[in-house]
């Protein structure tokens, strides 16, 4: 195996929470052309290091611990996300449901709570048609799990919006996540891990296919977490150049296979 080159472990290493930190401070002021710029070298140089546990990672298919299989000897299970992250995606949901209820398919759509105007009766409707509503953080900042602190005046709003939208499922930011802090949530899930993506600022991969019962240290609380399994399509189309969905295909096809979400 011939040994990575010193730029190509600058790029493959996970980025220190300092310095995501002081990434998202700055990324107002760096032109978006830039930007993207940046994340496709990294990413290109992440696609070749991490062959061996993208877009699959065999790991992840071990069953958790007592796992009962899904409701009525289902193969596998399936479900539709979208992260509504600024005003221009409120545009598109109708689209977006239109197209689903065609198909069939009821997905949910996350929110952030305070970063834009939301239509008046825009989450009664959704839900009314079967959808499902839930939060996206309260600003798509990638400050959320900063400091503790910083996380508990969010996790106020938080909880508040989600006594308001009904909602009782969570998705951080910028895929960012500390699945202990995420007890202070009022959640009876959440959907802030992958299976394997060292595409995210935050890479550290929950390694399933499955949901996983996450219980407080202090066994005071517990969540259901909901790992994607398919990579984000911005990641796939836009940071990687891919032009089909052959990857999406394949991936499903190995879900499938090892009956997992």
């Amino acid at each position: 195996m011939q040994k990575a080159s010193k730029t190509m472990s600058i790029f493959c290493r996970p980025v220190p929470a300092s310095i995501r930190v002081l990434f998202y401070l700055l990324k107002p002021l760096i032109p978006r052309k830039l930007q993207l710029s940046l994340r496709r070298k990294r990413g290109h140089y992440l696609l070749s290091a991490n062959h061996c546990v993208w877009p699959i990672d065999p790991e992840s298919a071990v069953k958790p611990r007592g796992w009962p299989g899904w409701p009525e000897n289902r193969k596998f299970a399936f479900i539709l996300t979208h992260d509504v992250e600024r005003i221009k995606g409120i545009s598109r949901i109708e689209k977006i449901i239109e197209l689903e209820r065609k198909l069939g398919f009821k997905s949910s759509f996350y929110f952030v709570g305070n970063d834009y105007s939301i239509p008046e009766g825009l989450h009664t409707n959704l839900i009314r048609q079967g959808f499902e509503v839930g939060v996206h953080g309260l600003h798509h900042d990638g400050m959320l799990f900063a400091t503790k602190s910083i996380f508990r005046r969010h996790a106020k709003g938080i909880n508040e919006r989600l006594r308001q939208w009904n909602a009782v499922g969570f998705r951080a930011p910028s895929m960012h996540q500390n699945l202990e802090w995420i007890h202070e949530l009022n959640i009876s899930y959440d959907s802030s891990t992958f299976d394997t993506d060292p595409f995210e600022p935050q890479p550290d991969a929950l390694k399933a296919i499955f949901p996983q019962w996450i219980v407080s240290q202090k066994r005071e609380s517990a969540y259901v977490e909901l790992p994607y399994t398919l990579s984000q399509d911005f990641t796939l189309f836009i940071l990687l150049g891919f032009k089909g969905i052959e990857i999406w295909m394949k991936k499903l096809d190995w879900i499938a296979e090892h009956g997992g979400m």
